[in-house]
């Protein structure tokens, strides 16, 4: 077989891998670097301190695009205490205008300064927009609790939020668009990187179905590339491996005839009784002999494959045998065509049709095809088979009498015969016991 002249090679993986990511990374931070510069920043929730004092004097105030405000009473305040000179302000503010002592407000907030100063001047220019001069104001979250005169705190917050603000589902669809366009990009790189490993899987189904397939093609990255000559080399290794075997079996068996010949010419001269024994055991012998070749033939020999429908051949199978007076027919007979080496599919089904009438009395066939395979079952009435022979009974020679008449079962080739035709063409066969008594032999065969 000639290999064919190698491709060059597209790059190494690891830098396809790299590459790809680097990508992904330089255009996440492109995206996050034109969100900064290009969007608003964020605006809190805040409440001027009217509002809240609003709060405690009675109904909570309406907004139209903030939370609104809750109250509730604890047994403490909240903390932890808001710091610096703003809540000392805020603080004198809320006891001056709510006439109480400024050691009975208190003010909990968990928020720092403010991340982006222009968030400050947004909320600032807000509030002048609405005429009010008062600047003092809180950001959300914060609790102020006023001690009441039971000792307990009134306690007034924004209530807590749910869902996405916004200005964060703003965010979330810009990154849902970037992934979108992304999506293409990551796409193409996919089908390249996994292109190779899909011809591996396509070239490691077709060795398993013809050795002598073609060798696979030599493109991709360096690694693969690297693989792709080493499966070749398996690929041939095995295709040599599997010949030589063929041959060395096909010598000895025609190499066999020769001293059997001799042995026949030598009881010539027994007693009629002896020769006639001898003489049914060399028959036996040749028997076999012929079988094995026959049987190294058709594997190293597969013949042209063609569309073939299976229903029309296992009808004209069962119509033949049934001019013998065998009982078989083809109980389901489903329009299934594929691609198959017509004579040995014909010794398939005939081998199966042929056990089902000598080991179970009759024989009944469907045809009928699945996802991804088309599929023969032959049932018979039969005893059925233990469940430790049923791969056994797939041995060339083997057989589960030890009986080698032609009237009690053959040589014990036929069976193999049908698994290795049933593989060479993508499939398998297998032996079924059936519920009700008997057996199924279920053939499966690619689409």
């Amino acid at each position: 077989m000639r290999l064919p002249a190698r491709a060059r090679p597209t790059g190494s993986l690891f830098v396809q891998l790299a590459t790809l990511t680097g990508l992904t990374l330089v255009a996440a931070q492109a995206i996050s670097l034109f969100l900064i510069f290009n969007l608003p920043p964020p605006t809190p929730d805040f409440y001027r301190v009217t509002e809240i004092e609003q709060a405690f004097r009675g109904p909570s105030p309406a907004f139209a695009e903030r939370r609104p405000l809750q109250t509730r009473v604890l047994d403490k305040p909240p903390g932890p205490a808001m710091e610096g000179d703003t809540g000392v302000r805020i603080r004198t503010q809320i006891a001056k205008d709510l006439g109480i002592a400024p050691a009975d407000v208190f003010i909990a907030t968990n928020r720092g300064p403010l991340a982006d100063r222009r968030v400050g001047r947004i909320i600032r220019d807000r509030i002048a927009r609405e005429g009010v001069r008062e600047e003092h104001f809180l950001v959300a979250p914060f609790d102020v609790a006023i001690r009441q005169a039971d000792g307990r705190w009134r306690v007034v917050r924004p209530q807590p939020a749910f869902g996405l603000t916004p200005w964060q589902q703003r965010i979330a669809l810009w990154f849902v668009l970037s992934a979108i366009a992304m999506a293409p990009v990551a796409y193409v790189f996919a089908r390249r990187l996994s292109a190779p490993i899909r011809l591996f899987a396509d070239a490691a189904e077709r060795l398993g179905r013809d050795p002598r397939a073609e060798p696979l093609t030599l493109k991709g990255p360096a690694e693969i590339g690297v693989a792709v000559r080493a499966f070749n080399d398996m690929q041939e290794r095995l295709r040599r491996y599997v010949e030589d075997r063929t041959a060395m079996v096909a010598a000895i068996a025609h190499d066999l005839r020769t001293p059997l010949t001799r042995l026949r010419f030598r009881i010539e001269a027994l007693p009629e009784e002896q020769r006639a024994k001898m003489n049914a055991d060399i028959d036996q012998m040749e028997e076999m002999i012929s079988a094995a070749l026959t049987f190294v033939r058709d594997a190293s020999r597969p013949g042209e494959r063609t569309p073939l429908e299976l229903s029309s051949l296992l009808e004209s199978l069962c119509d033949e045998m049934a001019e013998t007076g065998a009982a078989t027919e083809v109980e389901s007979r489903e329009r299934v065509v594929l691609d198959g080496d017509p004579m040995a599919l014909r010794r398939l089904f005939s081998n199966l049709l042929e056990n089902a009438v000598k080991f179970g009395g009759r024989a009944r066939a469907r045809v009928f095809r699945d996802a991804t395979n088309a599929v023969v079952e032959i049932e018979d009435d039969g005893p059925g088979i233990p469940p430790a022979d049923r791969e056994k009974v797939f041995e060339p020679f083997y057989r589960r009498e030890p009986s080698r008449s032609r009237q009690t079962g053959g040589i014990g080739l036929g069976l193999a015969v049908v698994r290795s035709i049933a593989r060479g063409h993508g499939g398998d066969v297998l032996l079924l016991n059936r519920a009700g008594g008997g057996l199924t032999a279920r053939v499966q065969l690619p689409l």
